[in-house]
Parts: C-alpha cells; structure tokens; sequence
C-alpha cells in the first residue's frame, strides 16, 4: 500500500527537576543545599531513510513520545539528558504543524531536523542558596518538551516527472528506460501509485517519477490526481505523454491542453516548469496525425518528440535531450521551514503561562497547568518555598486575576489538590 500523507502525535521528553538536597559528611558542618540540576528531554529528530518509500509505518504507529531527563541528584549531580529519538521516514517527506500547516521542516537532505525539542532541567537547590537564604528547601521543575500534532506529506524526490492521461504509455515508457517494472496493462488506471525509475545516460544519472492518475478534474480532487500531484512538485522537467494516435477517440490537442490545465489549476509554479512533450504510439498514428501535433506543439515554443514506448523507438533520443536538459535546470525545490511569526511567538508564549480562575460555592478554582510541576517540588511547610510559591502566583498574574475578582481576606482559593486561605 502506497501511503503519502498522515498526521501524528509528537512530545518531546521533558526535562528532569531540579533536586533538594544538603550536604552531609562526617565533620563537615553546615554543608549546605547541594541539589543539582535536572538533564534535558529528548528532542525528536527526524532522519532521511532511503529503505523506505512510503509513509506506511505511521498509519499503525501514531504517538511518539519521547524519554525525560532525569532528576538532578546529591552532591551537586546533574541528570543525564536523555539521547534524541529518531523517526525515520522517506526522503523528500515534509513535515507539517497540523493545526496551522506551517512548514516545520523538508526532510530532503541527509543531515537529521529536530522537529520538536526536549525540555531543559530544573534547578537544584544549590542554585537557590543566597547570604540571607542559606536552606533553601525547594528546586524548580524540569520544563516541558515542546508537542504538536503533525502531518507528514511525501513529495517523491525525482528530476522529471512523467504526466498525461491514463493509458497514454506513461508506465510502458518508463519501464523501457529504466529498471522499473510497473504494471502494464491496456485499461485505464493500471497504475495506482507514482512509480520511480532510475534512468542512465552514459555516465549521466537521473529519476524519473511516474504520476499516475491525472483527469480532468484531478485538480479539484477528481480521480486519482489530486492525491499524487503533489509529487510533481518537486520536479525540474515535465514530461508530458501525449497519445498522438487517438485510438481511445480523445483529441491529443484536447488532452494537452486539459493536463496543463489541472496543473495551472493546481500550482502556478508547477505549470511554469520546464517541458517537453513526447508523442507516444506514433507506430499506431498516421503521417498527418504526428505533423499536425507537432505544428501545435511547436506553435507553444515547447520541445517535441516522436516516439513509440512499445517497441522503444525514439525513447533514446528522448533520455538523451532530458539528460543534457538537466545539466541547465536547478536542483529539485527543497522547501523552507517557515518560522513562527512575532505574534504567533507572543501568543505561544502566552498559552504557555495561561490560566482560568472562577468562583463557585464562595471558593477561588484556579486551573493553571504551568502550576502543576512547581506545586509537586515546593514544600508548603517551610516559610522560603511558600515565599516562592507566592512569587510565582504573583509575578504569573493569578494574584491580580483574583483581586479583579473580588477576593477577600480569608476566602478559600483552590489550585488543584492544593487549598489555602488569602491573606493580604
């Protein structure tokens, strides 16, 4: 099964928190806070493999989570950070944020991405310790790894693409040219999936894809087309198939111009692509049927060939001009990740640090999930964590939040499990 576009689950692994801990040693008095910091989350990374062809293995496999850091230990002992996970997927595979369709990353080189990166460790109380606060007995906690859901979408990585209607001799073409070996039959659809093949010219080399399925319409969703046009995206040559012959009863010219059409219709940048058109099935096809094409062709400036894919003649020539065509053509289009706007960067930072309080039955409900992590580290018996809890609630803007709301003196707010009487 040929699978070109999924969504997954991806979470960085968070980082490990900060310890509490004091020195102690046989005659060494007043050690001090010796909690040492937490190691970083595993980013996830995303690797090129070319053993794969598809995106096949995603659509049994849709969470990847990644391992924490560990906690910060005694004696000033930092966790280890945990070792980046590795997803590998095809080459020429692009990497989506699913909720904006940003372009996280194209993983079209050799070189790994980090898609997603692991939280850094908290910080032990070592860090905490000042002349007037000499026990500090709290640590802060490792910060979360970044997650999203994200689409991933093969564009086929190849030189020239080969596009036309169904049973022109697209598959037969490149099966003579190349190593491929697609499914030939005399019916349309034969081909179900875009087919690579390796095409060597002397000491030239260079991909050929096979695009299957384009109608009219294919544009819009029609058919097969809409699913696989995206794989011409990254191609430098067009090779548009025409059957010069009309045996099926189709206008070659009528055809030509529909192809073209779904493309512009598609993407203005495909349509501006290089091509050249060759006339498949001239052994089937008279004398003015071929100088008629032709003349059309010509008319649009655009490169013609004659040839027959079912007994290989004119294929030579054909690979010979894509070839040293291709010497002149830029490399195939690597797409750039896009980064987040300023206010998209303002507004991420803000969800980070949201939160929602509301009064029910005279008590203050505060949800606030960035909360979470520093209540487990603070101990709420000692006077320095409380003091520090209180920093955060008010530097996080809760206090305020709740003072708008009308809090009074002794009334009960709740943060989660945690419960406690406001006192101005």
């Amino acid at each position: 099964m040929f699978v070109d576009i999924v969504k997954i689950y991806i979470k960085a692994g968070n980082g490990g928190n900060g310890a509490v801990s004091f020195h102690r040693e046989k005659y060494v008095n007043a050690g001090g806070p010796d909690g040492g910091n937490g190691g970083k989350g595993s980013d996830i990374v995303f690797v090129a493999d070319d053993n794969l062809s598809t995106l096949i293995d995603f659509r049994y496999k849709k969470k990847y989570i990644a391992p924490n850091g560990e906690n910060g230990g005694a004696k000033r002992c930092t966790g280890k950070s945990a070792e980046p996970t590795v997803i590998r997927v095809p080459r020429g595979t692009l990497i989506k944020d699913s909720n904006t369709g940003r372009i996280l990353a194209d993983i079209s080189g050799d070189e790994p991405v980090v898609v997603a990166k692991g939280g850094n460790g908290g910080k032990g109380n070592m860090n905490f310790a000042t002349p007037t606060r000499q026990i500090p007995r709290f640590a802060k906690p490792g910060y979360p790894g970044e997650e999203f859901d994200v689409t991933l979408e093969l564009k086929l990585l190849a030189d020239v693409g080969l596009v036309g209607f169904p049973n022109v001799g697209k598959s037969t073409f490149i099966s003579v040219v190349s190593a491929a070996k697609p499914k030939i039959a005399n019916y349309h659809f034969t081909t179900i999936t875009p087919v690579l093949g390796v095409v060597t010219v002397g000491e030239k080399s260079f991909v050929m894809a096979d695009i299957p399925g384009l109608i009219e319409g294919a544009s819009e969703g029609v058919g097969l087309g809409h699913s696989f046009l995206r794989h011409v995206e990254r191609c430098r040559l067009i090779v548009h198939v025409v059957d010069v012959s009309g045996i099926e009863g189709r206008d070659p010219k009528d055809d030509f111009e529909k192809i073209n059409y779904e493309l512009r219709n598609f993407s203005e940048d495909i349509a501006a692509r290089p091509m050249i058109v060759v006339m498949n099935k001239c052994d089937l096809a008279c004398a003015e049927q071929i100088a008629d094409f032709r003349a059309f062709i010509e008319e649009k400036g655009l490169p013609c060939f004659e040839c027959s894919a079912a007994t290989t003649v004119g294929t030579e020539k054909v690979v010979e001009y894509i070839a040293a065509a291709l010497d002149k053509l830029p490399p195939p289009v690597r797409f750039e990740a896009q980064p987040l706007t300023p206010a998209e960067l303002s507004e991420q930072e803000l969800r980070k640090k949201s939160f929602t309080v509301r009064k029910e039955d005279g008590v203050f409900i505060v949800e606030a999930p960035f909360i979470v992590p520093i209540l487990s580290m603070v101990n709420m018996d000692d006077y320095e964590s409380m003091q520090y809890f209180q920093r955060v609630l008010r530097f996080s803007g809760i206090i305020d939040k709740l003072e708008e709301m009308g809090v009074q003196e002794d009334d009960t707010v709740s943060i989660y499990d945690f419960e406690f009487r406001y006192l101005k």
